[in-house]
């Protein structure tokens, strides 16, 4: 009896690991970009919000601003 529990133990070990190699191919691994965990079941229906790009300086406007205070400075001065 002793022989053929030798015998199986290479078979049973094989069995075990591929047994763990399952698991972990289906369990697979979850990542969080951006506050969404990936791959999570719906994400590839999910609705993709995009936001337009918007500028690269973000302070266009008061810089004008700046802009048009300092000439005026400058023609008062003058």
């Amino acid at each position: 009896m002793s022989g053929s529990l030798k015998r199986n133990r290479p078979l049973r070990w094989m069995l075990v690991g591929l047994g763990l190699l399952a698991v972990v191919g289906v369990t697979g691994c979850q990542v969080d970009v951006g506050g969404q965990t990936l791959p999570s079941p719906y994400y590839m229906g999910d609705d993709v919000q995009y936001y337009a790009p918007g500028p690269e300086f973000k302070l266009a406007r008061e810089a004008a601003a700046q802009r048009e205070a300092r000439a005026e400075q400058n023609l008062q001065r003058r």
